[in-house]
């Protein structure tokens, strides 16, 4: 049995962000659900695509 991780879900990865800037999440507990909404394959993609910061 293999595992197979699934896709990031943006609607988890916002909620996680909204809740730490809240103050409702510790910051450990902000980055694991962060890591497990699939925050690190988002940022792999912007950076693939050329993705820039509009400042």
């Amino acid at each position: 049995m293999t595992f197979t991780k699934p896709a990031p879900d943006i609607s988890k990865i916002q909620l996680a962000w909204e809740k730490w800037e809240k103050g409702e999440e510790q910051p450990g507990r902000t980055l694991a659900s962060l890591k497990t909404a699939g925050l690190d394959a988002v940022i792999k993609q912007l950076i693939e695509s050329g993705w820039k910061p509009i400042a």
